[in-house]
């Protein structure tokens, strides 16, 4: 088995061989600070509707080599945080277009790689979530009823019956399935969207870190980039920056993928329809059957590390992987024979409030977008194309959605971040561990970790 080595996406393509860095200090219109989706999005919407726009890219590995290369490829219409923060400040009418404008941005990230070409293993087969205990299945027909009671999220309840015949998930009581979600391959997407900026006459420098972003200009370690302004698009590694240990919690999630399975067990489990698949436990996981028919599964392993710090190339502990194959051959008994090819791991941003921004200070012209807690697939290509709008100076239905603007208090000092993170995970587990044993409510210790986690 593979461990690290950034991800199984970038392991099927091989890593690419760094572009050149930053030659010394530049002068551009727009600098951009990380070539993950964020930034890539940007700049492939900036340049393409103006071309005269000067913009670089500066970014300290390769593109994609954080959360965009290795995420478990979920294309998918969730609003982060959920629908239901935004009503007291915005109404009903917006959030609702909030949510319309998800569904939208699927189809138009699919719609982008046909037209630039980009072979993504796209597969549109919905977002499937199963139930397997008794509070799970309550907590998913609170969740079908509450979501049948918005506009624009077309769920529908499935009975076991019904969804096992799709996704023949062991015990599965019932699901619910929409069909704003596809299954993508994030590495080579990444790596198409970084062509095709280039194409367009983006300047793109590998191997370049940002030490510090100020008004007008980013800090590297090759030389001072000047901006009129500067996109922070720095994701799960935003704690690296300067002055901004707190702004964001860097999350781990870990994945494995197994080797090709055979056509034999995959008649057993079913899952013609390419949906992505999750769960309603506590410490929830993520699927998808890979355009090689693997299964790449996934969840979190380690949350946090001490300091902010984050992980070495995607390396895994091997209890973490252990967790993740019993996930496996508990959904998929038929998986059990068949070996794990690849483990690895990255982070993810996560705000105070749980909930992603994206926004611009006209004043210091510093523009950022992030904080996506896992929805990134989606939400950077809203980002992107809100974020051109906004440092063009140009109102549109996206400069008005909710999440513009929208800020936070930052997280609580070491160690009770680093206490507060592990005895919370530690408490969800606790909660999955006693449902899963027979308890038929959601556990009161899951109430109250949800509670001060803000996601209550």
């Amino acid at each position: 088995m593979i461990n690290g080595q950034v991800s199984h996406w970038w392991d099927t393509l091989g890593v690419p061989v760094p572009r050149p860095a930053l030659p010394g200090s530049a002068q551009v219109d727009v600098a951009i600070v990380g070539a993950g989706f964020t930034g890539l999005w940007t700049a492939y919407y900036l340049k393409r509707d103006h071309p005269d726009v000067r913009i670089a890219i500066v970014e300290q590995r390769h593109a994609g080599y954080g959360a965009s290369g290795r995420n478990g490829g979920w294309l998918t219409n969730s609003i982060t945080g959920g629908r239901e923060q935004y009503l007291a400040r915005h109404g009903r009418e917006a959030v609702e277009r909030f949510q319309r404008t998800m569904n939208e941005t699927v189809d138009e990230v699919i719609a982008v790689a046909e037209r630039e070409e980009i072979d993504a293993d796209l597969a549109k087969g919905g977002e499937f979530n199963v139930a397997y205990t008794a509070a799970q299945e309550e907590r998913l027909r609170a969740t079908a009823a509450a979501e049948q009671g918005w506009r624009h999220t077309d769920v529908e309840l499935l009975s076991a019956a019904e969804a096992q015949e799709r996704i023949a998930v062991q015990g599965t009581r019932a699901a619910l399935w929409h069909p704003h979600a596809a299954r993508i391959h994030p590495a080579k997407l990444v790596r198409g969207l970084a062509r095709t900026v280039e194409d367009l006459g983006v300047s793109l420098y590998e191997g370049t870190r940002a030490v510090a972003i100020e008004p007008g200009r980013v800090i590297t370690d090759h030389g001072t980039v000047s901006a009129d302004t500067v996109v922070r698009a720095t994701e799960g590694f935003t704690a690296q920056l300067k002055g901004l240990k707190r702004l964001w919690l860097p999350m781990n999630s870990s994945l494995i993928a197994t080797e090709p399975l055979s056509r034999q067990v995959w008649d057993e489990i079913g899952w013609e329809g390419r949906e992505v698949l999750g769960d309603f436990a506590h410490v929830y996981m993520y699927a998808q059957r890979t355009a090689d028919d693997r299964i790449a599964i996934g969840g979190r392993g380690v949350p946090y590390k001490y300091g902010s710090r984050t992980d070495l190339d995607g390396l895994t502990p091997e209890r973490t992987v252990r967790t993740l194959e019993e996930i496996l051959h508990r959904f998929f008994p038929a998986t059990r024979g068949a070996s794990i090819e690849h483990a690895w791991s990255g982070v993810l941003g996560v705000p105070r409030d749980w909930s992603a921004t994206v926004g611009l200070d006209r004043h210091t012209g510093l523009a950022w977008a992030g904080g996506y807690v896992g929805t990134g697939v989606t939400s950077t290509n809203l980002a992107g194309r809100t974020l051109r709008d906004l440092i063009t100076g140009t109102e549109s239905e996206l400069t008005a959605l909710p999440w513009v603007g929208h800020r936070v208090r930052r997280w609580e000092p070491e160690p009770l971040r680093w206490l507060a993170t592990h005895g919370l995970y530690a408490a969800y587990g606790r909660a999955d561990r006693a449902e899963l044993a027979g308890r038929p409510t959601t556990s009161p210790i899951a109430h109250v970790a949800d509670r001060i986690t803000g996601r209550a």
